[in-house]
């Protein structure tokens, strides 16, 4: 009675016309405060659709889709969702999946959790898209489970926006025997087999009549790759041996050994050299063997063939390996990159909108795509003319100050180079070109201007195929699908370098985080923005409430939290379920 009386005010309050004018409820949830306000705050929610409603097809509920369809509006759109699975799956926690420090559902989300919580209906079909046809705007899938007539699965769908983030697949290098007799660590299914493989080598170790050889290279687990995926499964799994299996397997735990095989010099290379060190030096100090400058050239079922330069050829038995090498392109991109003339690129190439190059509305994020920037020098005729106002063949500093923070959001590498030499301005920049004393009223004529900004392209990147990037990259384009009317009257981007008026919005801008490195024995290395390194302890604990926080529901942060305070107290599970 109670709580019915309650709703019948809280109707009262919400159909009162003042309501949306203040009503702002704050959660606070991990650590931080996120707001909500009614959307009627928005400009931009009075160009919502009245005639009907564009359809929008989104491929694939990785971080990248998931990320997008959680920050949509999807009263605006006729939204469809099409993946070969229908839960989002918390990947960074995938090698503790492998060894038991945490359970497989507990780190997945049904996506129908998340569409049954948006304000327009989203539908979705259990399916793998196999072609994508931009001609005639349509996407063709087969579902596995046989639903049509003719029991193949087979349907088409047809789109006016297409949302690409497909994710991508384990680069084996085309190294023969990889795909046979290696595990990947791509996806919760993948981190099941492993741990099922773990205990297997255990199990074929306790048998009898085996000779001590034979046992040794049952317990023998190669990691193949020095990346944070390799690193952090090496490390879970020497914990789970030294804290849990050392109890259960006394007599094989003399016996076990793993390897980290990687072909550059060091581990984590993208980390801090003093992260780097650190983690090589406890790797040798538990134990681990850290075998660099090794290329694993072939894998058979009984063992790993690496070279090296100073050793040559070397076969190595072992029980269990796991390739981590990176990743590559799926064959659904790489047949619709051959449609688009983009066949001789690594990854489908996007412009700072995250929209496909040569395609009208086609959108592609995550780890299937890549921000092609735009050089500075390819557009430096074109930055002159619009800088150019009266048309006189000059340039004077004034001119370009007043387009220097347009050029600067197009063209974001000038930023870097700005940043990276410690100057303020463009007459800095100027002074370094000159390498004399320069005043704001001198003139410059193409040729110095070009001069100038020579050496800024120097600063283009490539953004990481992380899920920190793919997540920002759907929060994105999400926000710009919200506004894509409102912004088509009411341009909000930089001034448009090849052509007339404004872009419709501002391009994408990666902003990083910080990285986690999990070294076991409760110690993780993290390097956060500016240069802030931690190492140890107290980073773990940093580790666990972000990754906690960074759940997308309430349901998997609790059984989460829970899998890890089981841990502390039982221990890792070691049963091969």
């Amino acid at each position: 009675m109670r709580f019915t009386a309650f709703s019948d005010r809280a109707a009262r309050m919400v159909r009162h016309p003042g309501f949306y004018k203040f009503a702002v409820l704050v959660a606070v949830s991990g650590g931080g405060a996120v707001a909500y306000a009614d959307a009627r705050s928005d400009p931009s929610s009075e160009y919502a659709q009245a005639g009907p409603k564009k359809k929008l097809v989104v491929l694939g509920t990785g971080w990248a889709g998931t990320s997008f369809l959680k920050n949509l509006d999807t009263s605006l759109y006729d939204v469809r969702v099409v993946s070969p699975r229908n839960y989002f799956a918390f990947t960074p926690l995938l090698p503790s999946v492998t060894c038991g420090t945490v359970e497989p559902r507990s780190i997945v989300e049904p996506i129908r959790n998340i569409m049954r919580k948006k304000t327009g209906p989203i539908r979705f079909s259990e399916a793998e898209c196999y072609n994508i046809d931009p001609t005639n705007k349509k996407v063709l899938c087969r579902s596995t489970i046989g639903t049509n007539l003719d029991g193949n699965g087979e349907f088409e769908l047809d789109y006016d926006y297409l949302v690409v983030a497909l994710g991508a697949r384990p680069n084996t290098f085309n190294t023969p025997g990889v795909s046979e007799h290696c595990h990947f660590l791509k996806e919760v299914e993948d981190a099941q087999r492993i741990r099922r493989s773990v205990m297997n080598c255990f199990e074929k170790a306790s048998l009898p009549n085996l000779s001590e050889e034979e046992r040794k290279k049952n317990l023998h687990f190669v990691v193949i790759g020095g990346g944070p995926t390799g690193v952090e499964f090496a490390a879970e799994l020497h914990d789970f041996v030294q804290e849990d299996l050392s109890k259960l397997y006394p007599n094989a735990l003399e016996l076990v050994k793993i390897s980290l095989i990687e072909a550059g010099e060091h581990i984590l290379t993208m980390f801090d050299k003093r992260i780097t060190q650190f983690a090589e030096e406890k790797f040798q100090r538990d134990g681990i063997d850290v075998k660099t400058n090794f290329k694993v050239v072939k894998v058979s079922g009984d063992a790993i063939t690496m070279t090296n330069s100073s050793t040559g050829e070397v076969n190595v038995p072992y029980g269990m390996a796991v390739w981590s090498t990176g990743i590559g392109t799926r064959p659904i991109i790489l047949d619709f990159m051959k449609q688009i003339d983009q066949g001789n690129r690594r990854v489908l190439a996007t412009d700072e909108w995250l929209r496909v190059l040569g395609c009208e509305n086609i959108y592609a994020l995550g780890d299937c795509a890549t921000i092609a920037q735009r050089k500075v020098m390819d557009d430096i005729s074109s930055i002159f003319k619009v800088a150019d106002k009266d048309n006189s063949g000059t340039l004077t500093v004034k001119e370009i100050k007043d387009v220097l923070e347009d050029i600067i959001e197009r063209y974001p590498q000038v930023a870097l180079y700005l940043k990276t030499k410690q100057m303020k301005d463009f007459l800095d920049l100027l002074k370094e070109s000159e390498s004399d004393v320069v005043k704001e009223s001198v003139e410059l004529d193409i040729e110095r201007f070009k001069k100038a900004l020579s050496q800024v392209d120097s600063q283009v990147k490539m953004l990481p195929a992380t899920a920190q990037v793919a997540a920002q990259e759907g929060e994105y384009l999400a926000k710009c699908f919200n506004r894509m009317k409102f912004c088509e009257e009411n341009p909000e981007g930089p001034l448009r370098i090849r052509g007339e008026g404004r872009h419709r919005f501002k391009p994408f801008r990666y902003r990083h985080l910080g990285q986690f490195a999990p070294l076991g024995g409760e110690q993780t290395a993290a390097q956060l923005p500016g240069d802030w390194i931690s190492i140890g302890h107290s980073s773990q604990w940093l580790w666990y409430s972000v990754y906690a926080s960074k759940q997308v529901s309430w349901r998997t942060r609790i059984l989460v939290v829970s899998d890890w305070m089981r841990r502390f107290i039982f221990g890792r599970d070691s049963s091969c379920i």
